[in-house]
């Protein structure tokens, strides 16, 4: 793996992924091509030794697998990466469309925890699933992405706001509608028929009513690397796709004859409760129609490992009291390994005693981060899965700043370096 080739495609997959739904569409493009196979839960599988598959659940979450060639998967176990296909964001609500002083609005909801503030004077545009009858009375799906940008929330002038600076706070339900158009007269415009017309744009014509979707907004601005030499990347989303696009590449360089498999699960920004979120039954589901004996799958399940992979917070410059002062990591360092006596992350010394031989193996360094004991933590899908299936895990992830944000910085050279040792943890022989 070189630095600038696996960057520039850790770009595009980032600008052609505004949303879980986009970004599991192109990692389901990325396994085709790479001779995974998909398979259908509703239907009966046959896997073989050898053998690579994938499926998808909500079109927003993903399990690739490889399954062992020359072993028999309850000895193996499997090497298992983890990562999330959400970000925060806004959300389009079901009847979002307000009018005021001619300007067309849209209702929004705050998605996960983001940072509302930097969403203000930015080219939004708009992306996600639409549900729709068909001409001939049945119900289908399609992805939709406006990709120009179509929409702004305009900061109010600083000359009507004079505390502005001072101590400014957001009210989602007042602050954040976006605004897509100005009308004239009694024009009207319904965010359903612009759907419809987009479908058609794309020459999907055989829309008859559009009966749903699932909308985001997001900034246009692509992925850029930041710095006098490159040292930094900023991109949407890179929470945590970053980590998913990483365990992909990981996965497909690993060429492994070893239980090999990734999920990338949404929802995890809200939670993880849900049919395709880590606390529902997605992976314990997969792991039971592999193994459907209880005995051989709790056996492999002992001898797998998990790693979650999910950004981590890298030391800020300007904030360093933010951090414990043994435990900043920076960017462009390696990636952290996170700990926290309250079971918020699932590192063990087992764990990250394992991941750091495997580091060493590949040159790269490591680092570690455990939050400031006077400061609540955040968690991650790794206490989660591991408490569903009982696999032992462990969390890392790249170092960024601006978390949360609509625009998120790293260091240029920390994916490649992670996506190096990810691969070598997938070809471990023993865990």
């Amino acid at each position: 793996m070189q630095k600038d080739p696996f960057n520039q495609q850790l770009f595009e997959f980032l600008a052609d992924a505004p949303t879980p739904f986009h970004a599991v569409y192109e990692m389901r493009g990325w396994l085709q091509q790479a001779g995974y196979i998909e398979l259908e839960e509703q239907n009966a599988w046959s896997v073989h030794p050898g053998g690579r598959y994938f499926i998808v659940r909500n079109e927003s979450s993903i399990i690739a697998w490889n399954m062992p060639a020359n072993s028999d998967l309850i000895d193996s176990g499997m090497r298992m990466v983890g990562a999330h296909t959400d970000s925060p964001c806004l959300k389009v609500k079901p009847n979002p469309e307000t009018v005021r002083q001619g300007c067309l609005r849209l209702g929004v909801e705050v998605y996960g925890g983001a940072l509302l503030n930097p969403w203000f004077d930015r080219d939004l545009s708009l992306a996600g699933r639409v549900s729709y009858v068909g001409t001939e009375g049945n119900v289908k799906s399609e992805l939709v992405d406006f990709s120009r940008p179509i929409a702004i929330i305009p900061s109010l002038a600083i000359h009507l706001d004079r505390e502005a600076n001072k101590d400014r706070t957001v009210n989602p339900q007042n602050d954040l509608p976006p605004i897509l158009a100005q009308l004239h007269g009694d024009g009207k415009a319904e965010l359903r028929q612009l759907l419809k017309k987009e479908l058609a744009a794309i020459d999907i014509d055989d829309v008859d009513e559009v009966l749903d979707y699932e909308l985001f907004f997001y900034d246009v601005q692509k992925p850029s690397y930041i710095g006098l030499d490159n040292e930094f990347f900023a991109s949407a989303r890179l929470d945590n796709l970053l980590s998913c696009f990483i365990g992909l590449q990981a996965l497909l360089d690993s060429d492994t004859d070893q239980g090999a498999l990734l999920v990338c699960n949404d929802h995890e920004e809200v939670g993880s409760m849900s049919a395709a979120g880590a606390q529902g039954p997605m992976l314990k589901q997969l792991l039971e129609r592999l193994l459907p004996d209880s005995e051989s799958r709790n056996r492999m399940i002992a001898n797998s490992m998990m790693v979650s992979v999910d950004n981590a917070h890298a030391v800020h410059p300007n904030f360093t009291d933010k951090h414990d002062g043994n435990h900043g990591p920076r960017m462009n360092s390696g990636a952290v390994i996170k700990i926290n006596a309250n079971q918020r992350y699932a590192s063990n010394s087992e764990t990250s005693a394992l991941f750091r031989h495997i580091a060493q193996q590949e040159g790269v360094t490591l680092q570690s981060f455990v939050v400031r004991s006077d400061m609540a933590c955040g968690s991650t899908i790794g206490p989660i899965t591991a408490a569903e299936i009982g696999v032992k895990t462990i969390d890392i992830g790249v170092p960024q700043l601006a978390m949360h944000s609509i625009r998120e910085l790293a260091g240029s050279d920390d994916p490649v370096n992670l996506a190096k040792v990810l691969s070598r943890f997938y070809q471990q022989a023993s865990v």
